[in-house]
């Protein structure tokens, strides 16, 4: 079973190169590293030239934005199963992707989902906020529940079917995709009950009050859009962040 993993960057930095190496590690047999650059003017291309997955399919052109430049990147992406590495997390242990492929031999399930640390930037090792998953029941998206979605892996039938991101969200076209591909599109998902993936704190979600408002803003429109609920589904979706600063279970 062939994985792609879509990795959009921009100027990537020195963050890369966790991310890289933490797919380098994975222990199942066949990977693909889809790179969608955007056209980096650091030393992102001269990284990866140098030190990429050895099946890298590199390309750098402008884009709209990250969920066009991640659309853009599955839609070159030739694996039959799909997720995502963001330039600034890395998976989590060299077992990730064998668990993801072990899931998904299971012809019934549409995709798979685990569970996420919160790490700090300037120290990788010290967990911040852990994200306990936990299992899926279609009544918990109205309690503003859904899956971390840096650990989403899909088929690729559920692009085709359901649609790809949608750029005229700006912060929060991870949140309506999902939403989409549950409500409308009906996937089953099955829950891997292990961390996934560490992701660096500061995220384009919450760098300032104001994108903090825009990201609300964009969820409420994806809320109501699928009709999964209202302002109490978002109330309950930002007080459910609380509890991910309490002690790992």
């Amino acid at each position: 079973m062939k994985i792609s993993v879509v990795t959009a960057v921009m100027n990537g930095g020195k963050a890369l190169s966790r991310a890289v190496e933490s797919l380098k590690a994975q222990t199942h047999p066949d990977i693909e590293h889809v790179v969608q650059d955007g056209g980096s003017t650091d030393r992102t291309l001269d990284y990866l030239a140098d030190h990429g997955h050895p099946n890298m399919a590199l390309t750098s052109t402008p884009d709209g934005g990250i969920y066009d430049a991640i659309n853009k990147g599955i839609a070159r992406a030739t694996g039959g199963v799909i997720g995502l590495l963001h330039a600034d997390d890395m998976l989590a242990s060299p077992d990730v992707l064998a668990q993801v492929a072990q899931a998904m031999e299971d012809p019934a399930i549409d995709g798979v989902y685990g569970d996420l640390e919160y790490v700090s930037r300037d120290a990788p090792d010290r967990v911040i906020r852990y994200w306990r998953a936990g299992e899926y029941a279609p009544y918990r998206l109205k309690q503003g529940w859904m899956p971390p979605h840096p650990t989403l892996y899909l088929r690729r039938e559920v692009f085709a079917d359901a649609g790809m991101y949608d750029t005229s969200y700006r912060i929060s076209g991870d949140y309506d995709g999902m939403l989409r591909w549950l409500s409308s599109g009906q996937i089953r998902l099955k829950y891997i009950p292990q961390v996934m993936v560490r992701m660096q704190m500061g995220g384009a979600s919450n760098r300032s009050f104001a994108q903090m408002i825009r990201k609300s803003r964009e969820d409420y429109r994806a809320i109501r859009r699928h009709k999964v609920g209202g302002m109490g589904t978002l109330i309950a979706k930002n007080l459910s962040k609380l509890q991910q600063f309490g002690k790992r279970a």
